[in-house]
């Protein structure tokens, strides 16, 4: 078992309470959207694309390495991951299925591949106009928001760059004339021969590899990706062929060398900050196999 780091009553549970206030942030908006059946463009996308429910994101919970004491400790041995020891209440890693240390082995050697090649800055952000590629308005994904330069003017630009995505996730949804016009052609199989650091979908999904490991993960660092995340899914769109100034985004204009020249700077500042995240989450895999082999 893991060396442990032992938290008094009153200092977990006032970080469980600060990491809920901070989730709510962004979940009481979406709940209240939901409720409206108001979509939105922008934020729906860490709801829907991203699977974990809100009420798991403002649920804290310790990690591996964490002891709670205190008698409210003990409501965490409802859930069927935790166990009470003579010191307090911590995740028993020994409950892990084979099925779960397979899921982290895989989660460990994806990001540890990506976090190995050097990030390449040169897409601009294409995978959007190119999953509307020679679509009719009312084929568009977001199809109550128009297109800054219309169905032509956005397929000339399709046309006239190259499309670099490396992202099979993004990949998937090119329309079927875009498909062709990637140079790359990466598929579920080959994911982890093609992810790479200044894919800003990749750095997105460190939020999806954390959560895809509740409850194992420290919430602290579940929120900091999804943080991450959301700044990113803001300027995807932002660059994206959708006009989003009725929202109060101003676009990127990645159809122009100079919109292209800001794509790239933010896509490095992104690919800086995804990596120390990226890392924390390695070496959180790192610990549950550790653990589990012992």
């Amino acid at each position: 078992m893991i060396a442990a780091e032992h938290l008094p009553e009153r200092e977990w549970q006032a970080l469980a309470a600060a990491h809920r206030d901070r989730m709510r942030i962004w979940t009481a908006p979406h709940r209240a959207r939901k409720a409206r059946s108001e979509p939105h463009p922008v934020f729906d996308f860490l709801f829907t694309y991203y699977s974990h429910r809100p009420s798991l994101l403002e649920r804290w919970h310790p990690g591996p390495s964490r002891v709670l004491a205190g008698d409210a400790a003990r409501d965490f041995l409802r859930r069927d991951e935790y166990i009470a020891t003579p010191d307090g209440v911590r995740l028993d890693l020994t409950r892990l299925s084979a099925k779960r240390l397979s899921t982290v082995r895989f989660i460990r050697s994806l990001l540890r591949a990506t976090a190995d090649r050097p990030a390449r800055l040169n897409c601009f952000g294409l995978h959007e106009w190119a999953m509307v590629y020679r679509l009719s308005d009312d084929e568009v994904r977001h199809a109550g928001v128009p297109l800054r330069l219309g169905g032509s003017g956005t397929d000339d630009v399709v046309e006239s760059l190259d499309i670099r995505c490396s992202h099979y996730d993004a990949f998937r949804f090119f329309t079927k004339p875009a498909t062709p016009r990637n140079t790359l052609s990466p598929t579920r199989a080959t994911q982890r021969d093609h992810e790479q650091p200044g894919c800003l979908h990749a750095n997105m999904d460190v939020y999806k590899w954390a959560y895809k490991l509740y409850p194992y993960v420290p919430a602290e660092l579940v929120a900091d990706c999804f943080e991450l995340a959301a700044e990113i899914r803001e300027m995807d769109m932002r660059a994206s062929p959708y006009d989003l100034s009725d929202y109060g985004y101003q676009a990127i204009h990645i159809e122009t060398p100079e919109g292209r020249a800001e794509y790239a700077r933010r896509q490095a500042a992104f690919a800086r900050r995804s990596a120390p995240l990226r890392k924390r989450l390695i070496e959180v895999c790192d610990t549950l196999l550790a653990d589990a082999a012992l």
